[in-house]
């Protein structure tokens, strides 16, 4: 929605209040909520362009409103997503029923370097394997939500939500105080909460959990140390645990202290040089030996990554039917898989139209966006399709619903999409909004932070 278009009802009071508000005490705002992020520290790393790599990620000061029923719609939709996608987890690393039925090419899924054959066997503690998933969600229409991309190994971006929230509250409580919304502080208790009912059998008392980090150069560290200080639980690199007679154990003053649950922003490559890579520095020696042995969980569990594949995703709304027996309620986007021989040569055809992305890219990098690219773009896309097929996939150019938003011009819309947060232990949970991201450039569909885009709060309705 834009302040042009038709206003939606979750709107009117928005746009009410903008109609009201000179835009020099706009401007004033946003300063002021600049300020106050740069005082706290709320940054993201990019380590690829040169000078500072701390960025100030862009906040706009106008909310995305969700009315109750279409937020209670899109939660069942994720709730459902969620659980089909850990019930795809458990099968491929058991029995295999989704590949034996055919459902699910095997090749995709075994020959896949997201596949960790070392989880084969393995069942985690209350069969969860994704205890954090962030799905991404676009809006096509005024009628449906659409399911961009699942993230299920170490999905980022909660605590903008949470600090973006705690900004409007300060900056805005007039606004805020117009509306009843449902909260959001209490994620860290819910991802506690969540954590700790996934204990490994092995603990006997209250469960101790921690967050690892790879440390302060990765570029979601401030998100590491914020959820740990949240949730009240130490935050741990590599270095600061070991492994003793097959338990996990910290380094405190106090002496060791065991550790149960490891929240873990570590990829699996990275996480034990005994088992993945052996020149990793960031990983514990024996940790997948404790975890295998049931002796401490790893949230989220080590392999998720086929589930969250690119070139798994046309599959879930086939998991939804095949584990759950039900029509999905998130719709896919449309996707061409280029490792089938029709769709590859759809896409080579049409490259000028169509989003072409890496089957294992992420952050915005690696794609061709076909209506923005040059010939020679396209060119040079071609020959990547065509020298390995199996590592892109094609969508249309979503034309993504657009929210009004305070730029340099006054208000206009652009584009954004929403990651809501789903919590998976004994119970499904949803944290009721999400991050939404904002194409900040006239025209940009990206929304990426470390290609120009910027976060908004997400606002549900409670009425």
């Amino acid at each position: 929605m834009g302040m042009s278009d038709e206003v939606r009802g979750p709107y009117a009071d928005i746009e009410r209040w903008l109609r009201e508000m000179p835009s020099d005490k706009l401007e004033l705002k946003r300063r002021e909520a600049e300020t106050l992020f740069r005082r706290v520290g709320i940054t993201f790393a990019v380590y690829t362009e040169g000078g500072d790599p701390e960025r100030l990620i862009p906040f706009d000061i106008i909310p995305r409103v969700l009315a109750r029923a279409e937020w209670d719609r899109l939660s069942l939709g994720l709730h459902q997503r969620v659980k089909a996608l850990n019930a795809f987890l458990a099968d491929v690393y058991g029995e295999r029923h989704i590949l034996r039925a055919g459902k699910v090419p095997e090749r995709m899924v075994l020959g896949n370097e997201s596949f960790r054959p070392e989880m084969q066997g393995f069942l985690p503690p209350a069969g969860a394997y994704t205890h954090v998933a962030g799905i991404d969600i676009v809006r096509l229409d005024a009628d449906n939500f659409y399911v961009l991309e699942d993230n299920c190994r170490t999905p980022s971006g909660v605590s903008y939500m949470l600090e973006n929230r705690e900004a409007m509250l300060r900056l805005l409580p007039d606004l805020c105080g117009m509306h009843k919304l449902a909260p959001v502080s209490h994620y860290p208790e819910d991802l506690l909460d969540t954590l700790k009912s996934v204990a490994p059998p092995a603990c006997r008392d209250a469960p101790t959990v921690a967050v690892l980090t790879p440390g302060s150069y990765n570029s979601a560290y401030y998100e590491h140390s914020f959820l740990a200080d949240e949730m009240g639980v130490e935050l741990v690199e590599g270095g600061d645990l070991f492994v003793d007679e097959g338990f996990v154990y910290m380094r405190t003053t106090q002496g060791p202290k065991r550790v149960d649950v490891l929240y873990r922003r570590i990829d699996d490559d990275y996480l034990d040089p005994l088992t993945f890579r052996p020149d990793s520095a960031l990983g514990v020696p024996g940790l997948f030996a404790a975890y295998r042995a049931g002796r401490v969980t790893l949230a989220n569990a080590v392999g998720t990554g086929i589930a969250d594949d690119k070139a798994i995703y046309p599959f879930v709304p086939e998991m939804i039917r095949f584990y759950l027996g039900e029509e999905p309620i998130l719709l896919n986007v449309p996707t061409y898989l280029c490792e089938r021989d029709d769709d590859r040569k759809y896409v080579l055809e049409h490259l000028h139209e169509l989003v072409v992305k890496e089957t294992r890219g992420s952050g915005g990098y690696g794609m061709l966006i076909g209506p923005q690219s040059t010939a020679a773009d396209r060119a040079v896309f071609a020959d990547r399709i065509k020298a390995r097929p199996a590592d892109y996939i094609a969508q249309p150019t979503l034309a993504l619903s657009t929210c009004p938003t305070f730029v340099e011009q006054g208000i206009a819309p652009r584009h954004v999409d929403l990651r809501p947060f789903v919590l998976n232990g004994r119970e499904i949970r949803v944290v009721p909004g999400g991050l939404t991201r904002v194409a900040l450039r006239e025209g940009s569909l990206v929304v990426n932070s470390s290609q120009g885009g910027g976060t908004k709060d997400t606002w549900v309705l409670e009425r």
